[in-house]
């Protein structure tokens, strides 16, 4: 089942990648745009997403059946992981970073709603492993470096998913009583501070 479901996430995204017209991004306030992200300036990535490391942050955080961001985090930040946790609480405050785990949660939920949804599979193999906080943290921040040399997560997270499902997913969050847009700005903001954090440590 595990390999099953892993496997239908990858033909998913592949799927919506090939089916939808990747050129066209969504503002905030629902008109079309072609020329940045939604939440930034940064421009879209319209090519096809990077599935191995999609697989491998899945897996990392417990597999398609159990994930758990809590468990993602403790993997990408290694020893790091309270200390980081601890920043980012008082950075944000830790309500704040505990929405931006729940939004991480249903992220990963909607895009295996999507899955059941069309009813595919395709197998595939992480890459890096996702046992490999270090490797994992240096390839989420190499996704999302524009190519003007700057990191931006919207950028990292069409690497990720591709850019149309990107979309989906954000409105299905702005769309869901117990998140909102709130809750969706703050799930990119924690994220692009955790991964800019990451780097540090790791000194990427």
């Amino acid at each position: 089942m595990f390999r099953f479901r892993t496997a239908a996430l990858v033909a998913l995204l592949g799927a919506l990648t090939a089916a939808t017209n990747p050129a066209v991004a969504q503002n905030a306030m629902g008109s079309m745009d072609m020329s940045h992200a939604r939440y930034s300036q940064a421009p879209v990535y319209t090519g096809s997403p990077t599935l191995p490391l999609t697989l491998s942050i899945v897996v990392a955080g417990g597999g398609p059946s159990n994930f758990d961001s809590a468990k993602l985090v403790g993997v990408l930040a290694g020893s790091l992981t309270d200390a980081e946790v601890k920043k980012l609480s008082a950075q944000f405050g830790s309500d704040n970073v505990g929405s931006f785990l729940k939004t991480f949660n249903f992220v990963i939920s909607d895009a295996l709603r999507l899955v059941k949804q069309n009813n595919v599979a395709l197998p595939s193999t992480p890459l890096p492993a996702p046992t490999d906080g270090k490797a994992l943290s240096a390839a989420l921040y190499t996704a999302g470096v524009t190519p003007a040399g700057n990191f931006d997560v919207e950028y990292m997270l069409d690497h990720l998913v591709s850019h149309p499902l990107h979309l989906q997913i954000m409105d299905d969050i702005n769309n869901d009583p117990a998140l909102g847009t709130k809750a969706d700005g703050n799930y990119h903001a924690v994220l692009t501070q955790a991964v800019l954090d990451l780097k540090a440590a790791y000194k990427l």
